[in-house]
């Protein structure tokens, strides 16, 4: 005769289905936890840029008080003399908050592109310029200055100059065969970056030294002190444009994170998922660097900072380096233009804060990556 059974085996079928479900629980609840905490966080970041938009209207060569700032919305709210207010609100509208915008716009797509690039060639040094578009905008912005341009012609010669750049990378990568085609693309955008510098070289020498040789310079530096709302209309299009299939590319770029052959295999069609990250980061480079000349650091700092503070789910990722890159070149912005009587370059000012913030994450992260 069977001996009785073990106490633990006698379990009733609603005592079964908890048992079954206390073991898949444990997965269930860490995945919804961190989804709680991602949403969080993309929270906390977006009231974190709200803010700081606020406190970079206020604050500046001239500080507004926040009586200035409501007036603008509320005016029956203040008292403030007329012409206080025409001051006020073309200080405003005409100077900072295109400024402020432009800044948010740029460091978001710059962001939200370096992380789409790093996903996709599964390469931590990966910066949205690996491909020549933002050499090939600075050629085209220093070619406008020395044929005299107008500041449109300008912008829209750096633009379609970047774009052409790209498309040169794409051509030449096609040519040449053997080796892993994502290492063959990534070469060859190095080779036409350094092309198109060369060319910058060879403009700078025969620029006039009085007139040009100092344009292109300060330009190449980066700024946005000459940003208006005509800037913005040309800005807004790509980077909303761009950042918006990048963030509905979340999904593949996690699968194509895992390789190109795991990829394949759940179904995931890597040729398309690769083309249009390539082109929507292009875009936004192009017409970054067209408004506000060369600015390093944000694409390949920040998208590591993120991945250190919300994890490699692109899901995740995304929204976050979006968020902390537009946080990011609002502040360095700011103290370009806090910090001395004479503004300081934006590109300047990017990477004195980056270097050393890159330098302490890739120590730390000398224990969680083996490569």
């Amino acid at each position: 005769m069977a001996g009785p059974a073990p106490a633990e085996a006698i379990a009733r079928p609603d005592m079964a289905g908890e048992t079954r479900k206390s073991a898949v629980d444990p997965t269930a609840t860490a995945r919804l936890a961190q989804g709680k905490t991602g949403r969080l966080r993309i929270a906390l970041l977006t009231l974190a840029l709200a803010g700081s938009m606020v406190v970079s209207l206020r604050f500046g060569a001239h500080p507004l008080s926040w009586a200035d700032l409501l007036q603008l919305w509320f005016p029956s709210w203040s008292a403030t003399a007329e012409t206080h207010r025409a001051t006020v609100v073309a200080l405003l509208w005409e100077i900072r908050l295109p400024r402020v915008c432009a800044a948010v716009l740029i460091g978001a797509g710059l962001s939200v592109a370096g992380a789409s690039y790093q996903g996709l060639f599964r390469n931590s040094l990966v910066s949205p310029d690996i491909l020549g578009a933002s050499s090939g905008a600075a050629f085209g912005a220093a070619l406008g200055i020395m044929l005299s341009l107008g500041i449109v012609a300008v912008q829209s010669l750096a633009f379609a100059s970047g774009l052409g750049a790209v498309f040169l990378t794409f051509g030449l990568s096609r040519t040449m065969g053997g080796g892993h085609y994502t290492l063959r693309l990534v070469l060859t955008g190095m080779v036409v970056g350094s092309l198109f510098m060369a060319g910058i070289a060879v403009l700078k020498t025969l620029a006039d030294p009085y007139s040009k040789l100092p344009l292109i310079t300060f330009w190449l530096l980066g700024s946005l002190s000459s940003v208006t709302r005509t800037d913005l209309w040309m800005l807004l299009p790509p980077v909303v444009l761009g950042s918006t299939v990048l963030l509905l590319l979340r999904w593949p770029l996690n699968a194509m994170a895992l390789g190109e052959e795991e990829a394949r295999s759940l179904g995931i069609p890597t040729g398309q998922v690769r083309g249009w990250t390539l082109v929507c980061a292009t875009l936004i480079t192009s017409v970054a660097v067209a408004v506000a000349g060369v600015i390093g650091w944000v694409g390949l700092m920040v998208p590591h900072l993120a991945r250190f503070w919300i994890g490699a789910n692109h899901r995740d990722l995304l929204p976050v380096s979006l968020l902390s890159g537009a946080i990011f070149l609002l502040w360095a912005d700011n103290l370009a233009r806090w910090l001395f009587v004479v503004e300081l370059p934006l590109g300047v000012v990017t990477c004195a804060c980056g270097v050393p913030v890159f330098l302490l994450v890739l120590r730390r992260s000398q224990r969680a990556w083996s490569n």
